[in-house]
């Protein structure tokens, strides 16, 4: 077994100066117990060997006198050089007496062999030894004995004496194995220690690093603060002057700028005030100074000061002082800054409608003061931070109730300054009760005011001044007026370029909208839902958004926009506080064409609406350039198409009146002959004439297939028809339908839905011509089935629609495929074998419906139906 490792050299290095102390120390007190027990082993002495006690008591006197001595060596500089070959001979010391014992009685017999278990257990255990050590001690214990035995005489008998040295070897055995693993746990308990101290001394110092770091804070805050309320003072006061008396002289638009800089100061100075309370709080510095307070009149006047902001919130202010308060004693300053934040608190988070109530009263030896409010609550998980510094329930950049986090805090410390306490109750959606508790101090009658000199009231006057200023500070109102949450889109349509401005705080969207209303009619927003669902609405040629802002921040609100199609190529500028990468990296991967952080220079800004504007001008005038070419593109395929149909028709019918003028004059030969053949009958011979009828009978079939695609053809050649009347619909398909009785048989059923009397105008045989083309197509395409087992279903029904009737063929047959769709009206095109059609029915009755003024149309599912669409005028051009 080796020596336990250590983690680092300098824990090690730790270790041995510790182990060191502990074995000094604790070999010092082992040295006493050995000095006093040695010679207290005389009672064994009396009652074992009660003939060697004298001589026994001797030897035991004589180790006592060498351990003493040993003990004297420690506090030398030899003592400590070589502390640990006194540790080593310590233990010698003890065991050599006790083998002397053994030699000069009984050897193996000897039933001292005990006292040496005795010294090796002491030291090997109890003691801080190393492994090492402890085998060194083992060993020469068990030769210590083996030599007092061997010098008594030998080592018989052998029974007892192998008991005797097996007993002393295990505990020897025992002992060193025990001693390997404590001093393991040694240094590992030394290690841990060792660790423990080293984090505990960090923490501290880092502990005094933060403290140092937090009065530092502190004094940074103090000093920025008293620094920043001398300029906040020189802007202040000049603008109060330019308000009360240069007012007549300022126009619309600079007392507007004016209003909106006094606000912001305002709102600034309360800020630093705030700020300043805390550092004192923090600091112990702060000075309660009271004084005595009609807390009625007092608590009243704070609630009618603050009236206006509540009625403009739409939410009911009442306060109650309880007959049992008297005047009291109170720091009139921190009481007011408590009772403010508090109802300016519950008129925030109250919706109109609401109420907020604050109530006073004398609970035994406490003044209670209570604020409750009807608003939205706060969370359970939440009430235990509302009083901690710059917490707030939503720290989101879209959340709704923007603020720093201070009012609360400063609240509860204000309060435990006077000695008081604050607690909270609040269920969510139900609001919300404040409980400030007080110590209730009696105010003696207040003594006739001394008169002061002037010049004291001429010290006084300035001091007056600003406390006045600080007090109006912390009854300016920080909430945004309901107004402001819902502006009016009231701007007039001029020609100016749309730009829609979309921030939560009214003095900003008051300066942008007095910044750029000369030259853009503005869109206000004042969250980003409205943003959103107001570029939709008027589709700006610009958005200017701020960053953070209730329901949806810019980013969102970013998003939304670019994802709609209406609204993706409208330019977004973001405006932001914050110009770390992070931030306008996500601006721009949100689809934000630009940012700006503030404070901004208008000057900047115009000139980057100017260039987002222009831009979207020339995209937008880009893309309806790109819409009137693609326009005009299709229009002049359709016209080529047109023009393409109609040479194709030209040369068609061209041909067509040539092969009916070649097919017509031996047509005619062949039926004048066919007709001398009939009269000549009665000249054949009986056998042969039934034979020669049949001979007829097939060249006048195949004579009149001629005269029917000779018809058709001529029908083609010849566009222009008989005059157009008025005729009846249902009349025109039922001379149809008889056309093909023949063609219709058991397997194909006819649904004919025409309103009896419905007419159109067309001329009567060739709207029956369609009417033929369309069903004998329909019969064809139903026989052409494979699927035998349903019937085939003709179906014909019309409506009116306006100035025209629509009519609708449609049959359950083969279908049309999608390859033929564009060619079904074209001359001489058929899907049908050679023989069974010229594939000239369609294109006449393409052509016949736009003589007659109408359309046709047709859509079809292979294998499912086909339906024609036929569009006819109702009256006569």
């Amino acid at each position: 077994m080796s020596q336990p490792l250590f983690a680092l050299p300098e824990i090690e290095k730790a270790f041995e100066e510790y182990n060191q102390q502990q074995k000094i120390r604790l070999y010092k007190l082992a040295c006493w117990f050995t000095a006093i027990g040695m010679p207290a082993g005389i009672s064994l002495d009396m009652n074992i060997y009660p003939g060697e006690t004298a001589y026994f008591l001797k030897l035991r006197i004589l180790s006592s006198v060498l351990v003493l001595i040993l003990f004297g060596l420690f506090y030398t500089k030899l003592g400590a050089r070589y502390y640990q070959v006194l540790c080593l001979i310590l233990p010698l010391i003890p065991q050599g007496a006790i083998s002397w014992m053994i030699y000069t009685t009984e050897g193996p017999l000897s039933p001292y062999y005990a006292g040496l278990c005795l010294i090796l257990l002491a030291f090997c255990l109890l003691l801080p030894w190393s492994f090492q050590e402890t085998l060194a001690l083992a060993l020469a214990t068990l030769v210590f004995y083996g030599a007092a035995c061997a010098a008594h005489g030998g080592v018989t008998p052998h029974g007892i004496f192998f008991s005797n040295f097996y007993f002393l070897s295990m505990t020897a055995l025992f002992a060193t194995i025990g001693s390997y693993f404590t001093s393991r746990l040694r240094v590992r308990e030394f290690t841990l220690r060792y660790e423990l101290d080293q984090n505990k001394r960090k923490l501290e110092e880092s502990n005094q690093k933060l403290i140092a770091l937090d009065e530092m804070k502190s004094r940074f805050f103090a000093n920025i603060s008293h620094e920043l309320r001398t300029p906040l003072t020189l802007l202040i006061s000049p603008l109060e002057t330019l308000q009360k008396e240069k007012a007549g002289l300022l126009d619309e638009e600079s007392k507007n700028i004016i209003r909106i800089m006094f606000s912001n100061a305002m709102r600034l100075l309360k800020l630093i005030n705030d700020l300043l309370d805390l550092v004192k709080l923090e600091s112990g510095r702060i000075e309660i100074k009271r004084e005595a307070i009609d807390l009625g009149e007092f608590v009243h006047g704070l609630v009618q000061s603050i009236q206006t902001t509540a009625k403009d919130k739409r939410v009911r202010l009442s306060a109650k002082v309880n007959e049992s308060v008297n005047r009291v004693m109170a720091d009139r300053d921190k009481l007011e800054k408590i009772i403010l934040n508090l109802l300016f608190n519950g008129l925030k988070f109250t919706p109109s409608g609401g109420q907020v109530e604050l109530t006073a009263q004398k609970v035994r030896n406490q003044l209670v003061i209570k604020v409750r409010d009807t608003g939205m609550g706060i969370s359970e998980e939440n009430l235990p931070h509302i009083f901690d510094r710059f917490w707030q329930a939503d720290s989101n950049s879209n959340r709704k109730y923007q603020g720093t986090g201070i009012g609360l805090a400063l609240v509860k410390e204000l309060a435990e300054a006077q000695g008081g306490t604050v607690s909270v109750e609040s269920m969510v959606s139900r609001g919300t009760t404040m409980t400030i508790s007080l110590p209730y101090i009696d105010a003696e009658d207040l003594a006739r005011p001394v008169e002061k000199d002037k010049a004291d009231e001429k010290t006084a006057e300035p001091d007056e001044w600003l406390a006045g200023l600080y007090r109006r500070a912390e009854l300016f109102p920080t909430l945004t007026p309901v107004s402001a949450t819902m502006p009016l889109d009231n701007y007039a349509r001029a020609k100016k370029p749309k730009l829609l401005l979309a921030d939560d705080e009214p003095d900003m969207l008051r300066f942008l909208k007095s910044q750029l209303e000369k030259d853009y009619e503005i869109i206000e927003s004042v969250d980003g839902n409205q943003a959103v669902a107001k570029a939709k609405q008027f589709l700006p040629e610009l958005m200017l958004l701020d960053m953070m802002m209730p329901e949806k921040d810019g980013i969102e609100a970013c998003r939304e926009i670019k994802a709609n199609f209406s609204t993706q190529s409208i330019p977004i500028i973001l405006l932001t506080a914050r110009a770390d990468d992070e931030t306008k990296l996500a601006a721009l991967n949100a689809g934000a064409s630009d940012f700006l952080t503030k404070p901004f220079s208008t000057t900047e800004l115009h000139t980057r609406i100017k260039n987002l504007v222009d831009s979207h001008h020339f995209q937008s005038e880009l893309a309806r350039q790109n819409q009137r070419l693609e326009s005009a593109m299709e229009q002049l395929k359709d016209t080529e198409a047109t023009l393409v149909q109609t040479e194709k028709m030209s040369s068609l019918g061209r041909m067509s009146a040539g092969m009916i003028h070649e097919i017509n004059n031996p047509l005619n030969y062949a039926l004048a002959a066919l007709n001398v053949l009939k009269s000549m009958r009665e000249k054949w011979p009986e056998a042969e004439k039934a034979k020669i009828d049949d001979l007829l009978s097939d060249m006048h079939e195949g004579m009149a297939r001629v005269q029917t695609i000779v018809s058709d053809l001529r029908g083609f050649t010849h566009p222009h028809g008989r005059a157009v009347n008025l005729i009846a619909l249902d009349e025109v398909i039922s001379i149809a339908l008889r056309f093909l009785g023949h063609e219709i048989d058991q397997e194909v059923s006819i649904k004919v839905d025409i309103p009896k009397g419905q007419q159109v105008a067309a001329e009567k045989n060739n709207l029956t011509h369609v009417f033929i083309n369309l069903f004998q197509n329909a019969v064809d395409a139903m026989k052409a089935r494979k699927n035998k087992s349903e019937k085939g279903t003709l179906s014909i029904r019309s409506e009116a629609d306006g100035e025209k009737v629509k009519l609708w063929v449609r049959d359950n047959g083969i279908g049309i495929s999608p390859e033929h769709m564009s060619k079904i009206f074209d001359p001489f095109f058929t899907t049908k074998d050679v023989g069974e059609g010229m594939g000239l029915g369609l294109s006449i009755c393409y052509r016949i419906m736009q003589e007659q003024g109408g359309k046709i149309s047709v859509k079809s599912e292979p294998g499912q139906y086909t339906e024609f669409l036929l569009e006819l005028p109702l009256k006569i051009n």
